[in-house]
C-alpha cells in the first residue's frame, strides 16, 4: 500500500510542478509525502540505498516547501 500511495503522490507532485499553475509548493508537499513513504518501504525491505536516496529527496523537498510556501 505504501508503495502505491508513494508512487501516486510522487506522480501528482511532478504534475503540479510541471503544469506551472502556481501550485509548486503543493507539489513539493506531495513529493515529501512520497519520499517519506518510500523511506518506510526501504526500511521495511532493508534497502539502505533507497532510504539514503529518499532521505536526500526529503531534505530537498523540505527546502522546496520552505522556499515556495514559507519564505
Amino acid at each position: 500500500m505504501a508503495k502505491w500511495v508513494g508512487t501516486a503522490a510522487g506522480v501528482a507532485g511532478a504534475v503540479l510542478i510541471a503544469a506551472n499553475i502556481g501550485a509548486v509548493g503543493f507539489g513539493f508537499v506531495l513529493f515529501l509525502i512520497s519520499s517519506l513513504l518510500w523511506i518506510l518501504v526501504g526500511w521495511m525491505h532493508r534497502e539502505p540505498s533507497l532510504v539514503v536516496l529518499q532521505g536526500a529527496f526529503t531534505a530537498i523537498n523540505v527546502l522546496g516547501i520552505y522556499r515556495w510556501m514559507l519564505a
